[in-house]
């Protein structure tokens, strides 16, 4: 609770009248209040009453928050919103009497009430409940967000979800849809015959993925350990165990940027099928999509902004080649023997590279950029350059390729998949590969995994996987939400940290277990208001830029500022930080 010289003429009034309201001997905070009826089911179960119509032998109880209110003399109407659903209120002095009449109409709208009465609907062909009697179940010591525009700065929507989901109840319906789909999806896959499976979050090796870990330490065994960024080596071990068709629902974490589709810790499904490819593990998906689409939303038509998806199948199978040549005008062997034209290309298309981008890096940008923006039906991108899949299978007819698919629905991906590799030695050499790239400063790539390999020498039957996150689940195929995520609780930069996104501490200043990688040099722009450099990564409301700093990893120096541009201020930078490139 904030301290009274932080207070809002608006939140002193609101505290007077508590202590008011206490005075009189009204509770503030009551324990409970049931049973009740939901206002769903008052206005599902009452809505064939007939204008002016009442059920005075109903006897109703619903609870929620007051939202809106209209006083006429000796009458008011009140807006109560049970969750996301909204129910008016009709009281009157009559029959509550002046003194609880009085004490209702003052209280302030956010206010959690419980009603009872009986349902009837007004003169206006409004469905409302007669307030017989009322209690007040928890006071609002803060205002809601203003009445009619809501909630719309979007950082403070993101930072107070819970003032997001009372001003926007139809972001609540729509973060719902994903919950209703994890569980759909958990049945369907089920029902084929797939076994639900839990594999360790702290990993003593960061695996399955191209990705920057989160690192922590464990005390009493004296070791760094990362939170996972995919399951997927512990799956592959369970597939040489013995199991043929399992998945995981379950959080991962990625230590990235952060946008509407990406968030530092996400739920993703993950399956793996044995004996089969990547083909059963498209025809799964097509088939399994439509199916979720009828279960929780009724329709396999879906409207994404301006688009409307059908989902129903069967989908096209689009190369990556073939998608290359269309929108890049290059070919993958092309973009291999000349990365300078391939960048050329891409600048020339306003993407952003730099000179060190390798063939992969451009081959990604190129898809981010120039190819999932343009495919808004459902398509599957099919046989991807093997230097983006190191831990696929290669493509029969050509070694540079990969079985591999990603499957997208209005320029988002939905879906990742992979024919797996399980030939120990091959799978020796990529990581090998990946262990020099580490070396070499590339924070993504992975680690060289002894036990897996062990375990991969002891035999993996032929498998394929599919990962699928719910930020794909949510924002391409079921819907983007008003506020531009699916997660209830996207990560936001603390507004009290003094220490900007991209500083760490220096190795001298760091304690001895953490890992020593060499940090990176800035990725930075060029700040047009000043000389200087920006950081890449802009944390929601609070980017901060580096004045008269050098690109590089540099300590920053006694004397150069760091400009906090959404707290207007300006201050010395902490000692010992180093610039670290995203």
């Amino acid at each position: 609770m904030s301290g009274e010289d932080d207070l809002s003429e608006l939140e002193r009034e609101r505290r007077a009248k508590a202590a008011r309201l206490a005075e009189e001997g009204l509770e503030l905070f009551a324990r409970r209040y049931e049973p009740r009826t939901r206002a769903r089911e008052v206005l599902t179960r009452y809505a064939g009453l007939a204008v002016g119509e009442a059920d005075e032998a109903a006897t109703l109880r619903v609870a929620g928050r007051l939202v809106a209110r209209r006083e006429h003399g000796k009458a008011a109407f009140f807006t109560l919103r049970d969750g996301w659903d909204d129910i008016q209120l009709y009281a009157n002095v009559d029959t509550l009497g002046r003194p609880s009449f009085d004490q209702l109409t003052s209280l302030d709208l956010g206010d959690i009430v419980g009603v009872q009465g009986h349902p009837f609907r007004t003169r206006r062909g409004e469905l409302s409940v007669f307030v017989e009697c009322w209690t007040l179940l928890s006071k609002s010591y803060r205002p809601l967000p203003e009445k009619w525009h809501g909630l719309q700065d979007r950082e403070t929507r993101y930072r107070q979800r819970y003032a997001d989901l009372i001003s926007n109840p139809e972001v609540a319906r729509q973060l719902a849809i994903r919950s209703r789909l994890i569980s759909a999806m958990r049945s369907y896959l089920e029902e084929r015959g797939f076994m639900e499976v839990e594999t360790p979050i702290l990993q003593p090796l960061p695996g399955g993925a191209l990705a920057r870990p989160f690192v922590t330490h464990h005390h009493a065994l004296d070791v760094d350990l990362y939170l996972r960024i995919a399951p997927e080596l512990y799956l592959k071990r369970l597939l040489v165990g013995g199991f043929d068709r399992i998945f995981e629902i379950g959080r991962n974490f990625r230590n990235e940027g952060i946008s509407v589709v990406h968030n530092p810790e996400f739920t993703m499904m993950e399956l793996y099928w044995a004996y089969v490819d990547y083909r059963e593990i498209m025809e799964l998906l097509e088939n399994m999509l439509p199916s979720l689409a009828r279960i929780v939303l009724g329709t396999t038509t879906l409207a994404v902004g301006p688009h409307q998806i059908e989902l129903t199948p069967p989908w096209p199978r689009r190369t990556i080649d073939s998608l290359m040549r269309q929108y890049l005008g290059l070919s993958l062997d092309q973009m291999r023997a000349d990365p300078g034209r391939a960048r050329a290309e891409l600048r020339g298309r306003s993407v952003e590279v730099e000179g060190r981008d390798t063939f992969a890096q451009l081959v990604d940008k190129a898809l981010k950029h120039l190819v999932w923006p343009n495919v808004i039906q459902p398509t599957f991108a099919i046989d991807y350059p093997i230097e983006l899949s190191p831990l696929a299978k290669s493509h029969p007819e050509d070694p540079l390729l990969v079985e591999r698919f990603q499957a997208t629905i209005a320029g988002r991906e939905v879906a990742n998949a992979f024919s797996e590799l399980n030939d120990p030695l091959d799978q020796r050499r990529r990581f090998e590969e990946q262990a020099r790239n580490k070396a070499a400063g590339d924070e993504e790539a992975m680690a060289l995994d002894e036990d897996f390999l062990r375990a991969l020498e002891y035999g993996m039957p032929p498998p394929a996987a599919l990962g699928s996150g719910s930020t794909g689940w949510s924002c391409s195929s079921w819907e983007s939400t008003p506020s531009g995520t699916s997660s209830f609780s996207p990560s936001c930069v603390p507004r009290s940290s003094e220490s900007p996104c991209w500083a760490v501490p220096t190795e001298a200043s760091s304690r001895s277990r953490q890992p020593r990688q060499p940090p990176k040099a800035a990725r930075a722009f060029p700040d047009p208001s000043r000389r200087g450099w920006r950081c890449a990564h802009r944390p929601l409301g609070w980017c901060a830029t580096i004045v008269a700093a050098k690109q590089g990893a540099i300590p920053l120096r006694a004397g150069i500022f760091l400009d906090h541009r959404a707290r207007g201020q300006r201050r010395p930078a902490p000692a010992g930080l180093v610039i670290e490139r995203r």
